[in-house]
């Protein structure tokens, strides 16, 4: 794939991510990078790709983690990380250590797509 595709399939993964179709983004993500692999890019265009990758990995996990919490909330007043992570699991198959399950949910905290307070090994909603 020349530069110019490498380009505008970049291009795709962020309309993809603007449209929040994370997943989509990360399956040509994941396309592109194999190319990466095997072509020799300009620092800047594989820095980008990764920079995406770091970015369509975290929105995919926020939006899959706010669907759960969403759901759980409105059943519990609380739930550990560990049980989070195991529903995580079980429901959407996303498999996340418990530092990154609850910076994504920090992260969601931040950005005031879910309101509750993280205390100390639990989600309180």
């Amino acid at each position: 794939m020349d530069d110019q595709k490498f380009i505008k399939q970049l291009n795709e993964v962020q309309d993809l991510m603007q449209q929040e179709k994370y997943q989509e983004a990360v399956i040509l993500i994941e396309k592109l990078k194999e190319f990466e692999k095997k072509n020799n890019y300009d620092y800047n265009l594989t820095h980008r790709l990764y920079q995406l990758d770091s970015n369509a990995h975290s929105l995919y996990n926020q939006q899959v983690i706010l669907h759960i919490i969403n759901d759980l909330s409105n059943r519990y007043d609380s739930i550990s990380f560990q049980e989070l992570n195991r529903v995580l699991k079980e429901k959407k198959e996303l498999n996340l250590s418990n530092d990154i399950l609850q910076r994504e949910i920090e992260i969601l905290i931040l950005r005031s797509l879910i309101s509750c307070k993280i205390d100390g090994e639990k989600l309180i909603f």
